[in-house]
């Protein structure tokens, strides 16, 4: 039987874990802390905009389950806040578990508190193919360090191929000399220890995005506030609309913030000038940091507390410092065998996005361990477009600064212009039918 081994829990390693455990592959996920979905713990926005033709797109295709616990965890529906039309919240703190059992009623071995530190390459490659430079490289097995107590356990994890989900944040030491020190967030480090690219370890060289200025990385786009600690009046907003905004006196305005996140497509005025906050189950504040002490000053805030990063007052955790290249299949460059998804496979930005990029890059790893032909999503769709969009922009100017999403940005306003964007559920699986992909992800690809 063969065997696909998924470096990183997150929303893009479940995703390739569901689509080749469905397909009755053998698969191991391995994550080094003690919870699935990463940054999707403290996330919580999907469909909004571009991301509900997506979603639409990616459930026709047969990779709908991430989305169905999503949209039933959903506390808001429907709502626009600034910048953003027909958006649903997920409460944050019930996805995980959810996602867990998903996993294990699949089948999927979920390697806990485990890191992948290193690789152990195969002797030969296939030989070059049509504008291949070189052979390309094969992994053999996964070195690994599983935490015991206070102690660690080398071991080796064969597989006939590797999906690598591992993200782009941390460790330690980019947000120390890139940020402003560790901003103590979910990821969390010190305890589980620092994400190693395999990429890197494999003898391919990352890619490492920029803010403005050149400067390395950027800040992850939101906060978590604990909702209790607002006053009643924003806790009733949230609960009944399901976001808040609320004006900032002008010598708290702080638009310089803008530039440094992660998530352009909340790079705009409104989230300078006002701080809006979102109902996940906690209070999202969509802001990368916010001084605590000028928080308080803002009334409603007077008594607030930061739930992740827990020193989001100060900074916020650094993402896009290790993003590998690949092709349109999710292959990484110049190896056989390696797969990526998610944030380790381009500069995207959104759990929508880990869905549909690792979905792919797990169905692909699948069809290259049984011998079958690869699937390239096509233009006709916005799952397909954004990838190969975003793979094309890596050869053009400002590229490490550019960023990719369904959800706004220069990538959403793409989307309008080719004709894309629907929200009407069935014209996308008619679109979706007429590609000759539906159900495509269930199925072997001939």
């Amino acid at each position: 039987m063969c065997r696909i081994v998924i470096a990183g829990g997150g929303w893009a390693g479940c995703a390739a874990a569901v689509r080749a455990a469905k397909l009755g592959v053998e698969t191991v996920l391995v994550e080094k802390t003690d919870l699935l979905l990463g940054l999707g713990n403290v996330g919580g926005i999907m469909r909004n905009n571009g991301r509900f033709t997506a979603a639409e797109e990616n459930i026709a295709m047969g990779a709908g389950e991430l989305f169905e616990i999503t949209d039933r965890l959903s506390i808001h529906k429907n709502v626009d806040f600034p910048g953003h039309k027909h958006a649903a919240f997920y409460d944050t703190a019930m996805a995980e578990p959810q996602v867990r059992r998903l996993l294990e009623n699949l089948g999927v071995e979920i390697r806990f508190m485990c890191r992948a530190v290193d690789v152990v390459m195969a002797e030969e490659g296939r030989a070059a193919g049509k504008g291949d430079v070189q052979p390309a490289k094969r992994i053999h097995a996964l070195k690994l360090m599983k935490a015991e107590g206070r102690h660690y356990i080398e071991d080796i994890l064969r597989a006939d191929v590797f999906v690598e989900t591992t993200g782009s944040a941390g460790p330690m030491g980019n947000c120390a000399r890139h940020g402003s020190g560790c901003a103590m967030c979910i990821l969390r480090c010190p305890a589980f220890g620092p994400r190693v690219s395999l990429t890197e370890k494999a003898g391919a060289c990352d890619l490492t995005g920029e803010r403005a200025g050149g400067v390395p990385g950027a800040f992850s786009g939101s906060c978590k506030l604990d909702k209790r600690t607002l006053s009643k009046k924003l806790q009733k907003k949230l609960e009944k609309d399901g976001f808040a905004v609320v004006p900032l006196p002008e010598h708290l305005i702080n638009r310089g913030k803008l530039s440094q996140k992660v998530c352009q497509q909340y790079a705009l005025p409104e989230f300078a000038e006002n701080i809006i906050i979102i109902d996940t189950g906690c209070a999202k504040l969509m802001s990368p940091f916010f001084e605590l002490e000028q928080l308080r000053r803002v009334e409603g805030f007077e008594n607030v507390r930061f739930e992740d990063p827990y020193a989001g007052g100060k900074s916020n955790s650094l993402r896009y410092m290790a993003v590998g290249e690949r092709d349109d299949f999710m292959r990484a460059k110049g190896f056989e065998n390696l797969f990526l998804g998610g944030e380790k496979s381009g500069f995207f930005v959104g759990h929508t996005e880990a869905i549909t990029s690792g979905s792919l890059a797990g169905y692909n790893a699948v069809m290259t361990a049984l011998g079958s032909r690869l699937l390239k999503l096509p233009e006709t769709l916005a799952t397909g477009d954004i990838l190969t969009f975003a793979r094309h922009a890596l050869a053009e100017e400002n590229s490490l600064q550019r960023r990719f999403t369904f959800a706004g940005g220069e990538y959403f306003k793409r989307m309008e212009e080719k004709g894309l964007y629907s929200t009407v559920p069935k014209e996308i699986k008619n679109r979706v039918r007429k590609a000759g992909l539906e159900n495509i992800y269930n199925k072997i690809f001939m």
